[in-house]
């Protein structure tokens, strides 16, 4: 069992951050963070699956699946360095070599991450010298990393952080993370960036296999508009020092990590899908029932999607029919004439059909149930013991507006 703890990416041992306001799009408001190990760490990661990739994102990929150990990340935001073409790529290796040259560290072993607008060029003069003013600055404290998490935000409304300790090996060993995301985020790998963190001694390969199993689960079962970024990018460093025995095989250990991960990324998802550009809730879909994990993953997914489906729940209202369509062009097989819907939220759980019919309920607890902050639409199919859990939000008038001129 794993226990929640304050913190974000400063909560394991060695690990460090610093934020400042380097002035690349944003005013008066802090817009690169800098995450840095005392010691070179494994590094595990996954990245968009849009075959539109920033410069970043090939970047890290190429320095994760090389082997090369990690020791600093770099994130800016409002400029995504997405099709930028070789300026952007040699502008990742410039943001590298200005760290290297400021923490005194290989070029090799740091990342780069970017989100913001796409097709503008980076202002590298802005990049290094944020650099420069944030290498003296890192601190190991839990507010340097919240610091952080804040400085990575576009349209973010809150930052997003989670941490948690687990006992391997009768060491205490601890995980933690940050993310951002708000807007342009859709299943498979979801514009979206988490950095994770953890003190555990765990081999290269288990570290990478953890991560990869675990973003089916969490990030991408997520949603907001529809959009999958060019820029989407998971890192996960680990650099030892817990003083675990090293996790090398499929034990115990390796399965208490996994699931205080899977705290870890589950809790960041839910945090960015809940944070939806302009939203007013966290949607949440349960299919239950289900003859495979895969089919309850599909209408699961296809629910949250669902436009119609999204704008009911911003006006609260209890319209199960765009719920039961949206699953049936899901494209996965199920009886529609088998199917049993709730709702239900923190004020309470409500059929409202059985048997793909509706059943008598009251309308003004169905709107109760719907205007809260976090919802859940629960589907039972009734063909096997499979399940799955997708989320998303509301669709309002503030994501239009938001997104009518987001690069003004």
């Amino acid at each position: 069992m794993y226990e929640v703890i304050q913190g974000g990416v400063t909560a394991a041992k060695g690990f460090m951050a610093a934020s400042t306001a380097a002035g690349i799009k944003y005013k008066n408001r802090p817009d690169m963070a800098m995450i840095y190990s005392t010691v070179p760490c494994r590094a595990a990661g996954t990245f968009t699956t849009n075959l539109v990739k920033a410069a970043p994102v090939k970047w890290d990929k190429n320095q994760v699946t090389g082997g090369a150990d990690a020791q600093a990340v770099i994130v800016n935001a409002g400029i995504a360095n997405a099709c930028t073409g070789k300026e952007g790529m040699d502008y990742c290796a410039r943001t590298a070599a200005a760290a290297a040259e400021s923490l005194d560290i290989k070029a090799d072993s740091v990342l780069v991450a970017s989100t913001g607008v796409i097709g503008m060029q980076l202002p590298m003069d802005r990049i290094e010298a944020g650099i420069r003013a944030m290498a003296p600055e890192l601190k190991g404290s839990l507010e340097s990393g919240t610091k952080a998490s804040k400085a990575i935000m576009t349209t973010d409304t809150k930052h997003k952080e989670a941490a948690v300790q687990v006992v391997l090996g009768g060491m205490p060993v601890t995980i933690g993370g940050m993310c951002k995301g708000s807007g342009m985020i859709h299943p498979n790998m979801c514009t979206m960036l988490s950095f994770i963190t953890t003190d555990a001694a765990i081999s290269k390969e288990l570290l990478q296999e953890a991560l990869s199993e675990d973003i089916k689960d969490t990030y991408n079962m997520i949603s907001v508009d529809g959009d999958t970024s060019t820029n989407d990018t998971v890192l996960l460093l680990a650099n030892g020092l817990a003083g675990n025995p090293e996790i090398t095989e499929k034990n115990e250990d390796y399965k208490a990590f996994c699931e205080a991960l899977n705290y870890i990324n589950e809790t960041l998802a839910k945090k960015m899908a809940g944070d939806g550009e302009g939203c007013t809730a966290l949607f949440e879909v349960k299919i239950k029932g289900a003859q495979t994990k895969e089919q309850a993953k599909i209408l699961a997914k296809s629910v949250i999607t669902s436009s119609l489906t999204k704008a009911a729940v911003f006006g609260h209202d209890a319209n199960w029919g765009r719920i039961l369509c949206a699953m049936g062009y899901s494209g996965a097989d199920f009886d529609p004439e088998q199917v049993d819907l709730y709702f239900e939220s923190a004020a309470g759980k409500l059929q409202i059909i059985k048997d793909g019919v509706a059943v008598e309920y009251s309308e003004e607890q169905a709107t109760k149930i719907l205007s809260q902050q976090e919802v859940t639409a629960i589907a039972d199919i009734k063909m096997g013991t499979a399940e799955a859990v997708a989320w998303g939000c509301d669709l309002t008038f503030d994501y239009v507006k938001i997104n009518a001129d987001y690069r003004s």
